[in-house]
């Protein structure tokens, strides 16, 4: 079967790749969806779920800065640039994979005080729990697209230009 280039990167290099593109990502946007939730229903802000919500939260927004430019630099452009994309739904797995991480990277913005300065911790908390959404919805549809057989969207094997590039 053929793959996308999603799931190539996750399957290749092994376990490394699996590591840095999927589990430490994965690992902490679940837990800062898990103390998003604790934090929406006890408002403690004090505590030490909301210490670990802030950490995470900065964590994961910065990771996420350094992947979106290494894979868009050493991945994206020189695919694009060879005309290699593997069909639309090898478009669709990577650019929802990036696209995700930017919501995560809003949160760390909000953390680091560098946005939403003024907003009350209710608005920061509503920013958050948004963000978290449109990470899980992004995410899940780069893994849905991700393990698609991109043959199933006109992809053949050795064509040259799958998806030819305009320039």
């Amino acid at each position: 079967m053929n793959m996308t280039h999603y799931m190539e990167l996750l399957a290749v290099n092994q376990p490394w790749n699996l590591l840095i593109y999927m589990a430490i990502p994965v690992v902490l946007a679940e837990t800062l969806a898990i103390t998003e939730l604790y934090l929406l229903f006890t408002r403690n802000w004090s505590g030490a779920i909301h210490a670990v919500n802030r950490f995470v939260g900065i964590a994961v927004g910065l990771y996420f800065c350094g992947v979106i430019a290494y894979l868009t630099i050493n991945a994206v452009v020189p695919i694009t640039k060879a005309g290699e994309w593997r069909s639309i739904i090898d478009v669709v797995a990577v650019g929802c994979y990036l696209i995700g991480g930017l919501p995560l990277i809003c949160i760390a913005l909000q953390e680091l005080g560098l946005i939403n300065r003024g907003a009350s911790q209710n608005q920061k908390i509503k920013v958050h729990a948004v963000c978290v959404a449109l990470f899980l919805v992004f995410g899940h549809i780069a893994m849905i697209a991700g393990m698609l057989d991109p043959a199933l969207f006109g992809y053949v094997p050795g064509a040259a230009n799958a998806m030819p590039v305009h320039h």
